[in-house]
């Protein structure tokens, strides 16, 4: 269960990640709600197995947990549906149903320098010695 780009094969409009999922959804319909199960989820559409039929067309909602979209059932074929959203989700929407969060924002790193590696200067080798000296501190090397 990851995260396949199908790319643009042969008479394929598809060229966004599609995760591959086992997640319950629900469907609102003309006719009432649909329990369904999402296969598949991208930022404009997924594949879902439904309960009950729903015709190729149909104007639905996809609802899972805090993502409601509108969309359109793009095709059916027994039970399994693929719909494309009226507007692509963000990615994070697509990150929260797969359980992940969005990687964070690059954070500066504060670690100790390296003063006796051999790419520092014996300049900064000396000025190191020296500030350690004005502060109390014996630095060795």
């Amino acid at each position: 269960m990851g995260v396949e780009n199908f790319g643009n094969a042969i008479g394929s409009k598809r060229s966004l990640k599609r995760s591959r999922v086992l997640l319950t959804a629900r469907l609102q319909t003309p006719a009432g709600d649909v329990e369904a199960r999402l296969r598949d989820l991208s930022r404009k559409g997924a594949l879902l197995e439904c309960a009950e039929p729903i015709d190729v067309g149909s104007n639905v909602v996809f609802a899972r947990g805090d993502t409601v979209v509108p969309a359109r059932v793009a095709w059916s074929s027994g039970r399994r549906v693929g719909i494309e959203f009226e507007r692509m989700i963000d990615e994070s929407e697509v990150l929260v149903q797969l359980g992940r969060s969005p990687a964070p924002a690059a954070q500066p790193r504060y670690r100790r320098p390296r003063l006796f590696e051999e790419d520092v200067t014996e300049h900064d080798r000396q000025r190191a010695r020296d500030w350690g000296l004005s502060v109390g501190l014996n630095i060795i090397g």
